[in-house]
């Protein structure tokens, strides 16, 4: 298909009927609350009890970059590994990605529907109608691992609905969405802080000291062990730029740098790395 201006323009989607349906559900004041998506997955019978072992990550910058490259290290080790994100590229799909491949179309479509069904038209967010969705195709397809994103925060994310996670992952915050986590930092910091549960794990990437001490606070408080860089994990970049050291537990060990360039790439591949190592049951990041 072809605009005036002679560019290509995306071809219509299956999906994009039903998507367009469910956006019309959108409460028209947003009160940010697990309540609407605790009563969809009551409906759909709790998939986010089903799901394969999950990395939840949280944070505003290099989210991506760090999923990816976890994602990498798994499938390196012979793992099955399902993924979520948020937002997508071009297609919905690129959202939901199972054991390596995006979700098929007519997939996607029926548990779009029966979410719809389930939902029984109330109001309810976009993000958390589809996340519903995401839910169902994880729990019923087999994996090791579920590597999850927050979409919007992490403390009345509609991801935050997993009670023990193997691991949490909080990469480096900026400000963002702050008509809804605040105007500031810590504000912000606090609200994505909200991932942490108890006796989890929770790796994180590069901080302001006042950021760190939020993250801090709260994982003291509800008995999360941290690994922060600059503090438990530490990289150094090899003068020729093809390697870089990561220290962790008072172990260095060396890795090839990302073929992405740039210093920011060897932190995201290292929280990548601690994320891996930190996974009980789960083998060493591979040489």
């Amino acid at each position: 298909m072809t605009d005036p201006l002679g560019a290509d323009a995306p071809a219509p989607h299956p999906c994009d009927e039903i998507l367009a349906r469910l956006l019309t559900l959108h409460p028209k004041v947003i009160d940010l609350s697990l309540d609407r998506v605790h009563r969809l997955l009551d409906r759909l019978d709790h998939p986010e009890r089903a799901l394969p072992p999950v990395v939840h990550v949280a944070g505003t910058n290099a989210k991506g970059s760090v999923i990816a490259i976890l994602r990498a290290l798994l499938e390196a080790t012979g793992q099955r590994v399902h993924v979520h994100i948020s937002p997508h590229l071009v297609h919905f799909n690129e959202r939901i990605r199972l054991a390596g491949d995006l979700i098929p179309d007519a997939d996607l479509q029926a548990l779009l529907e029966e979410c719809e069904d389930a939902n029984g038209g109330a109001p309810i967010t976009f993000f958390e109608i589809t996340t519903g969705a995401a839910l169902l195709a994880f729990a019923r397809n087999p994996a090791d691992v579920l590597i999850l994103e927050t979409g919007l925060g992490g403390r009345l994310d509609a991801t935050n609905v997993i009670d023990k996670p193997l691991v949490t992952a909080i990469t480096p915050i900026s400000l963002d969405h702050q008509q809804f986590l605040g105007n500031s930092l810590e504000e912000i910091a606090a609200e994505k802080a909200g991932i942490l549960k108890p006796g989890v794990p929770c790796v994180i990437g590069p901080q302001l000291p006042s950021v760190l001490a939020v993250l801090d606070d709260r994982a003291q408080a509800v008995g999360a062990p941290v690994l922060a860089h600059g503090r438990d994990w530490t990289v150094a970049e090899a003068p020729d730029g093809t390697s870089f050291d990561l220290t962790l537990g008072g172990v260095t060990e060396t890795y090839p740098a990302p073929s992405l360039a740039g210093r920011h790439q060897l932190l995201n591949a290292a929280q990548a790395i601690v994320c891996l190592k930190t996974m009980a049951g789960f083998p060493a990041a591979p040489e």
